[in-house]
């Protein structure tokens, strides 16, 4: 083999062409506009994801960028600083992570990390509406940074593709955990979830078929549960039946049928998602007491309130409580318990948003040409740009789309 052959490196090469536009394309060729990207760690003890994993810093840095990561960032995804430094990061404490252009953070700064952030510096975070409050959110104007919830990024077929990609992890974790804490050694019936010869299988209750609903849905089946959906979407129950592509027990939310159902449910998995404010209560404690004792509910919209009203906030730490005999599973982060597939999800969507952000010289051009990065700007230089937080807070809300126009 030829020599300069065995020594050219795998990862040199997809650094270097993984992204690259044809040479015909003239706005790419725009140029060498490098960003510095900083990478803290997160705080949140229920957070151990990291946005960016080694493969995609080599991505970056073969565009030119700096990236800046805070050391052992990366620890609890499994991915070491050696990983970040040898894929071309410098791994650096937590204020020189500050220091740079764009901080991207998988899980929202706390109120005390915000002191980090300069005057024009680009937040990439997710943004939690339940849990932020006015003195949070006066801070974060205060700061006058731009700041970008990815949970918001709306791709160019109208899908959330970040939010897509993490309901798609809670469905099939929500299954998983359930048929764990059904386990006579974490206290439930001593069911398997699924079926064997001769025994009924464990009886599933899915509310809301969105993405949730439907990967659960198919995570529940393919374990050889017995399912049942609820939603009073017919379009989304009809999509879950064309897409697991068998005849499903499908239901609208009838509370009476719905009671009835959950009096013989070994599982129920709440997905009732809102796109503005709290989740519905769908589940009443009622309900709830005259459920099978040793029986699990998932509340996967827990960081929405919950839809289930014996729900209550648990944390990795201590996931589960106990009421009405009924095991409770409400930790608002699922996709954080697999650490490593889901940051390696964030970073294959969060990669290519920033790669558009270093393309162009000024932010301002990208945010009024990209129609679906601005949709996720919730706050632009000391302006509130996204009108139901606004509303929420009672505080004074800014159209991005004019700021824009008066800033080019």
């Amino acid at each position: 083999m030829d020599e300069s052959v065995k020594n050219y490196r795998f990862s040199t090469f997809f650094s270097k062409g993984q992204y690259e536009s044809q040479v015909e394309t003239l706005e790419v060729q725009q140029g060498d506009n490098h960003i510095s990207i900083g990478i803290p760690k997160e705080t949140d003890d229920n957070e151990h994801r990291v946005p960016i994993v080694p493969p995609s810093i080599r991505t970056l840095t073969g565009y030119g960028h700096r990236i800046v990561v805070e050391r052992n960032a990366g620890e609890d995804s499994n991915y070491i600083d050696h990983h970040y430094s040898e894929a071309g990061a410098i791994m650096t404490d937590i204020k020189t992570v500050y220091e740079s252009d764009v901080i991207v953070k998988a899980s929202p700064p706390t109120i005390e990390e915000l002191d980090y952030l300069k005057t024009d510096q680009i937040l990439i975070t997710p943004l939690h509406m339940p849990a932020v409050n006015q003195a949070y959110l006066d801070k974060l104007m205060a700061k006058k940074v731009i700041a970008i919830s990815f949970s918001m990024y709306r791709a160019e077929d109208g899908s959330y593709p970040i939010v897509k990609i993490h309901s798609e992890i809670a469905g099939k974790s929500a299954i998983l955990t359930a048929a764990e804490l059904l386990n006579n050694v974490n206290g439930g019936r001593g069911s398997l979830l699924g079926s064997v010869v001769g025994v009924p299988p464990a009886k599933v209750l899915i509310i809301g078929a969105g993405v949730v609903g439907e990967y659960a849905t198919k995570t529940a089946i393919a374990l050889g549960a017995s399912v049942r959906i609820f939603d009073n979407d017919f379009n989304k129950l009809s999509r879950i039946q064309a897409r697991v592509g068998r005849h499903l027990h499908t239901s609208s939310l009838n509370p009476e049928y719905l009671a009835y159902q959950l009096m013989s449910a070994d599982v129920v998995i709440g997905a009732v998602h809102s796109k503005t404010d709290r989740s519905p209560i769908i589940v009443t404690e009622e309900m709830v007491s005259h459920m099978k004792p040793g029986s699990v509910i998932i509340d996967v919209c827990i960081d929405q309130g919950g839809c289930i009203e014996t729900s209550k906030m648990t944390s990795h730490a201590k996931p589960t409580f106990i009421k009405h005999d009924v095991i409770h599973y409400a930790v608002p982060n699922i996709a954080s318990k697999v650490a490593r597939t889901a940051s390696q999800a964030l970073s294959n969507i969060l990669t290519p948003l920033i790669l558009k952000i270093g393309s162009k010289k000024n932010i301002n051009q990208l945010l009024f040409e990209n129609a679906g990065i601005r949709n996720a700007v919730f706050a632009y230089k000391g302006r509130l740009t996204n009108e139901h937080l606004a509303k929420r807070h009672k505080m004074k809300y800014t159209a991005l789309e004019l700021l824009l126009t008066a800033s080019i």
